[in-house]
């Protein structure tokens, strides 16, 4: 089984290479979408969460509401620490898990999805890893258009991450996703005919 990690700074295009990864054929895990799991109200993580940083983070009806979390742990480099304290252990254990049940089932190729991969010492778990780029410029509109966010907070979530040069270090293949779907979707087919040539 091929493990590739795919990574990138917020808002550099991986859920869109990810997507066409999976329509090709791989297993893609979400660690985003694992990280919801694990703020659902009442769980483990929830419960370290809240107590860490006060019923404030919640919605009426009990959810942590992402948006005020990011306002406090990203003007505080300690906070965010904080929470990475909390948040990584429990996200790296349903990954290994979902990994171990992927080989059970002798899938071929699985894509990790997660954006601070590299932050959080995962790189051991890939075969590859994949780093999705995009300008500044880029990175600011989308997170302006899809997630609301003005330039400071994407320059505040933006700087959570290693820079782009320090990623790309790590990298086996870089992706430019400041293109048209057809044409970064024409790269990603290439990348993977490549993968399954490996005999994965």
């Amino acid at each position: 089984m091929l493990v590739i990690g795919l990574t990138g700074t917020i808002g550099s295009g991986k859920s869109t290479i990810a997507n066409f990864m999976q329509e090709m054929g791989a297993s893609v895990i979400d660690t985003d979408e694992v990280g919801h799991e694990i703020y659902l109200p009442y769980t483990f993580g929830w419960q370290k969460v809240v107590e860490a940083f006060g019923e404030s983070i919640l919605t009426p009806n009990k959810s942590i509401d992402r948006q005020k979390l990011g306002e406090i742990v990203f003007n505080d480099y300690a906070a965010l620490k904080q929470l990475n304290d909390i948040v990584r252990p429990l996200i790296l254990k349903s990954v290994k898990d979902t990994l171990e049940q992927l080989r059970r089932k002798n899938t071929d190729v699985v894509v990790i999805e997660a954006a601070l991969l590299l932050e959080a010492g995962w790189e051991s778990l890939m075969n590859e890893i994949w780093v999705a780029t995009a300008p500044e410029n880029v990175l600011y509109e989308r997170l302006n258009i899809k997630r609301h966010l003005t330039e400071l907070q994407a320059r505040q979530r933006i700087a959570a991450h290693l820079s782009t040069a320090q990623q790309i270090k790590y990298a086996t293949s870089v992706i430019n996703t400041d293109l048209s779907l057809d044409e970064l979707k024409a790269i990603v087919s290439s990348l993977w005919k490549a993968v399954k040539r490996k005999g994965t």
